[in-house]
């Protein structure tokens, strides 16, 4: 199979870095779609820990051919920083492609980004301040900057002029912040023009070019199911398509080329940021559970919100992706519980529902209606098949597996790159 999807289920932080990671040694390409620096993902390569941002997850595979797609925002300097912090750290970047249709993130919108977020008060969506949004809505309200235009000085200039005669309105007047210069932003943005040449490709040929000549092509999401755009929970989502789809228009690939859709979810579930979440935990038994499998956000640091799986969630992302496959990360994380409650419907003022409620105002006032399972005491972080997990462990799965309504085909034990089950081969 040349050309598979690898999406996140849930809010994000399911592990799709690691998941990518592992499949990563036999694909010859992975291309970052959608996103920023706003997502991270933590790869353990032996014993060795790498928190990635920006870069494809693939970079750590030798051999591969990470691309960061048009779909993406990039921040230059996060982006070397990044390199610079790998290279350091003894990692190969020199086949790092770029997109020469990504869009920049300028500074001016990361600051954009911090003092609506301030503004909104108690209506805050809990941004990453990082200036993700607001290069988003300037890519669609067409006054945003793309990587090619680095490499002329004029346009760069005129674009960067176009887009600050409205914004150094919203800072002065609005704001009350001081006017952004143009001069500063096109020096700033020309600094990395020559660094940056080498890596800037047509990622829609390169990519399809790969594909005909029967490569194997890996398409990794930031963000998640339940962050998109379109299909989240608006509007405490991201400002990209973190679905399947978003891999198509995100790399420039027709979707008839796509053969897997892989969704990755964690045994249990978290949440970053505002909005809401059903099956969330609170108090001691939230505590636990964060302290269980190290619920801090990769980018941000901040402590993530807890929760049992939600399989009303879990089936909503097959039917959005079209999930061929689901990876389960962190099942080591429930060893020890005595029970497992997994949520299987939502009740809403009294009425039962098995599917995704269409309005944010019903999903909001969900309540989860649980199924228990036994749980198991053996440590699994050893196990490498599926037979040699604790009864218990195998039941798990296998509910999970008819409450999503798709395959489990990897199941991950523990944080490092070998620290999975593999039941279903789903690359070749």
């Amino acid at each position: 199979m040349p050309a598979v999807i690898v999406v996140g289920c849930q809010w994000g932080d399911e592990g799709k870095g690691k998941a990518t990671d592992q499949i990563g040694a036999d694909v010859d390409l992975v291309v970052k779609f959608n996103g920023g620096n706003n997502a991270g993902h933590t790869v353990v390569v032996d014993g060795e820990k790498y928190a990635l941002h920006l870069l494809p997850a693939g970079i750590l595979s030798t051999g591969v051919t990470p691309i960061i797609g048009n779909g993406v925002v990039v921040d230059l300097e996060v982006l070397f920083q990044e390199i610079d912090e790998l290279e350091a750290r003894g990692q190969d970047t020199s086949k790092l492609r770029l997109s020469a249709n990504a869009h920049l993130i300028p500074s001016y919108n990361r600051m954009m980004d911090r003092v609506t977020e301030k503004f909104l008060g108690k209506r805050q969506l809990g941004t990453t301040g990082r200036g993700i949004g607001p290069t988003y809505a300037d890519k669609m309200n067409r006054i945003g900057l793309r990587v090619q235009d680095l490499f002329d000085e004029s346009i760069l200039r005129q674009k960067i002029e176009g887009a600050l005669t409205n914004k150094n309105h919203l800072f002065t007047k609005v704001f009350n912040k001081a006017a952004v210069a143009v001069d500063d932003i096109v020096q700033e943005l020309l600094a990395y023009a020559e660094r940056i040449r080498p890596m800037v490709v047509d990622c829609s040929l390169e990519v399809n070019s790969a594909l005909d000549e029967g490569k194997v092509v890996l398409f990794e999401a930031g963000q998640a199911t339940m962050l998109d755009i379109d299909h989240g929970t608006y509007p405490f989502v991201t400002s990209s398509n973190a679905t399947a789809g978003g891999a198509c228009t995100g790399a420039g690939v027709g979707p008839t080329r796509i053969d897997a859709v892989v969704g990755v979810t964690k045994a249990y579930t978290t949440r970053v940021g505002e909005g809401p979440f059903p099956t969330e935990l609170f108090g001691d038994e939230g505590e636990e559970l964060r302290a269980r499998g190290g619920e801090f956000g990769v980018t941000t640091g901040r402590p993530r919100r807890t929760g049992w799986f939600d399989a009303v969630v879990g089936r909503y992302a097959t039917r959005v992706n079209g999930l061929t496959d689901l990876v389960v990360t962190k099942l080591d994380v429930l060893t020890g519980y005595e029970q497992i409650p997994v949520c299987v419907a939502y009740e809403v003022d009294g009425v039962r529902f098995d599917e995704m409620p269409m309005d944010q105002t019903s999903f909001h006032h969900a309540k989860p209606i649980y199924e228990y399972l036994p749980g198991w005491s053996e440590d699994i972080s050893q196990v490498r098949e599926f037979s040699q997990l604790p009864v218990n462990a195998q039941r798990y799965i296998e509910f999970l597996e008819e409450v999503s309504k798709v395959r489990v085909s990897v199941i991950g034990v523990g944080p490092g790159r070998e620290a999975a089950i593999v039941r279903h081969e789903f690359l070749r």
